[in-house]
């Protein structure tokens, strides 16, 4: 437990996680202003709910991926790790240690990030956070806590981490979906959409953005083609498959992150 508070208040004392903090507040303050002003009010997956999506899916990945696995670099290259070592603390504790302070701490960024949106609501009016969006960020900020940690144990160096953190963020967020538009030019359309599947469940961007169309009951913005899949994923049996995919996303890294630090103290 000390470990956790001495490993959170290094984190928000980091001159890069402030700055990280005040960015995001920012951009997500402005994009609330510019949406309230012009478009209309809305119900369901309007504009702004998307917007907000984009972003929270956009930003947040980017942020966690660099600071978490920076932090977990820094401490391998400014040797703290190995002092850490002679200490009566596991690797296992280490590894969970890190990954909760990770967690605590964007925790704390986006409940001040969405705080000043809920609070400029109330001036502008017509400005709400639904639950099921609030749900896929505490689920964002999990998973993403955890691929942030196996990444800093992979790497080096910080820079070594933010090169790796940049590249991991970039196949998510970017060159998987260009890999399926240019897919979609050469392939028949019912093999694109197996493989749209396949990646939804390896891709955790594309799966949490599935996970909030479903759980806001907005799926039916997929299209028809994908019917069966939503369909599946209403049921009971369908939920606890997400629920346990989702597990699988944050626990697998975290598990993985263990054994490469584990290894590297033998070498060591």
């Amino acid at each position: 437990m000390m470990f956790i508070k001495l490993e959170w208040k290094q984190m928000l004392r980091s001159r890069w996680m402030q700055m990280v903090g005040l960015l995001f507040t920012f951009v997500f303050t402005t994009i609330v202003v510019i949406q309230q002003m012009a478009l209309p009010d809305a119900q369901g997956f309007s504009r702004q709910t998307a917007s907000f999506l984009n972003l929270l899916l956009f930003l947040l990945p980017l942020f966690i991926l660099t600071i978490g696995s920076m932090s977990v670099a820094s401490d391998i290259e400014s040797r703290w790790l190995s002092l850490l070592k002679t200490y009566p603390l596991t690797m296992r504790h280490y590894v969970i240690g890190k990954f909760i302070a990770t967690v605590l701490a964007f925790l704390l960024v986006v409940a001040v990030a969405f705080s000043v949106v809920l609070l400029l609501g109330g001036f502008l009016g017509g400005v709400s956070l639904p639950p099921v969006f609030i749900g896929i960020t505490l689920l964002s900020i999990l998973i993403f806590a955890s691929l942030s940690i196996v990444i800093g144990v992979l790497a080096k160096t910080r820079l070594y981490a933010l090169a790796l953190a940049l590249v991991v963020w970039s196949i998510f967020l970017l060159l998987i979906s260009y890999g399926l538009m240019a897919l979609g030019t050469v392939i028949a359309g019912h093999m694109l959409q197996k493989i749209t599947v396949v990646v939804i469940h390896l891709n955790p961007v594309e799966w949490l953005r599935f996970g909030y169309l479903l759980f806001a009951e907005q799926a039916s913005v997929l299209g028809p083609s994908y019917f069966d899949l939503i369909s599946f994923y209403q049921t009971l049996a369908g939920k606890l498959t997400y629920a346990l995919v989702t597990v699988l996303w944050i626990s697998v890294p975290l598990v993985l992150a263990r054994f490469v630090v584990a290894r590297k103290g033998k070498e060591a």
